[in-house]
């Protein structure tokens, strides 16, 4: 019979063959079926979630939810495999979902955790350049982390400076023009990659030992970036700690360009459409949700609303 570890392998291929990343499901999966296994559960149950819940830390009721979804999606698929599987109710944890508010990086920390990136230690150089250039690239680009480090050497075209983001988040290709300093930066890490790296991997961005680039790592050397320029407070044991995040840097380049919109007098509602098409967001809705979430927009849209109601009266 195959363990819950065992199972969780054949879950993840199938899902990535159909284009899903779930770098993070993993890493919560991993240790749900690691648990699973060494305290001697052989299928998914309802005691199994429960005592791994108690045994796995302290977390709000909100993160403890998207780790139930996780482990239902698993089990509802294992189920067809093992008919002893026993899905967990979705009442077991009750949470409401909030959208975490963005920390905005001003144009001078970017460039500090750019630099900063840039003088990581490593044997040969290449780690530094690795994490300076996709900092970079996402900070000037708004694109996900995982669809930094899911291009293939042939999604990047520096001679047309176009990139071609291949089974996103919501499944859709899109392709991004980058350009001429950012197909300098990256044209510059691709010759320092391919000197130093002989075994040659498939992927853009890859590593010393000559494997792909990965979300934890990206994650740990951004937290260490972090706390070097002092966005991010010490942490004992590695820890990543608390404080702003990779992803903000994508959170970023948007709220920077609607600002500029703002600022030179753009059709706001035309542009951010466009933007979403760009950000590869699956609806419009989740592109505006910036004018909600940072004051400086709310402020700015506010004064736009009033000057078209005064425009309008007189």
């Amino acid at each position: 019979m195959k363990t819950l570890s065992q199972r969780l392998d054949e879950y993840l291929a199938l899902r990535r063959s159909m284009g899903f990343d779930l770098s993070f499901d993993e890493r919560v999966l991993r240790k749900f079926t690691t648990f699973g296994d060494e305290n001697g559960f052989d299928r998914v149950s309802t005691p199994l979630f429960l005592d791994w819940k108690s045994n796995y830390g302290n977390a709000d009721n909100n993160t403890w939810s998207n780790r139930l979804g996780m482990v239902r999606r698993f089990a509802f698929w294992l189920a067809e495999h093992d008919d002893r599987t026993e899905t967990p109710s979705s009442q077991l944890v009750t949470g409401r979902y909030q959208r975490r508010v963005p920390y905005i990086y001003t144009p001078r920390q970017i460039a500090d955790i750019v630099a900063e990136a840039g003088r990581l230690p490593s044997p040969y150089g290449l780690r530094a350049a690795l994490w300076q250039t996709l900092f970079g690239l996402i900070a000037v680009t708004g694109m996900r982390v995982s669809e930094a480090l899911s291009l293939d050497r042939q999604d990047v075209d520096l001679k047309r400076g176009l990139l071609t983001l291949r089974n996103t988040k919501n499944c859709k290709d899109r392709q991004l023009p980058i350009n001429g300093g950012t197909v300098e930066r990256l044209a510059h890490y691709a010759g320092l990659r391919d000197r130093l790296v002989p075994r040659q991997s498939s992927r853009f961005f890859i590593k010393e030992d000559g494997e792909p680039a990965g979300d934890c790592g990206a994650r740990y050397n951004f937290a260490q970036v972090g706390r070097n320029i002092g966005l991010r407070s010490p942490q004992a044991f590695n820890r990543h700690g608390h404080g702003p995040r990779i992803h903000d840097l994508r959170h970023s380049f948007a709220v920077h360009t609607i600002l500029d919109w703002f600022r030179d007098g753009r059709d706001i509602e035309a542009e951010m459409y466009k933007l979403s098409t760009y950000l590869g967001h699956s609806e419009p809705k989740h592109t505006f949700w910036y004018i909600e979430a940072v004051p400086e927009l709310m402020q700015l849209a506010a004064a736009r609303a009033e000057q078209q109601v005064l425009e309008g009266a007189s």
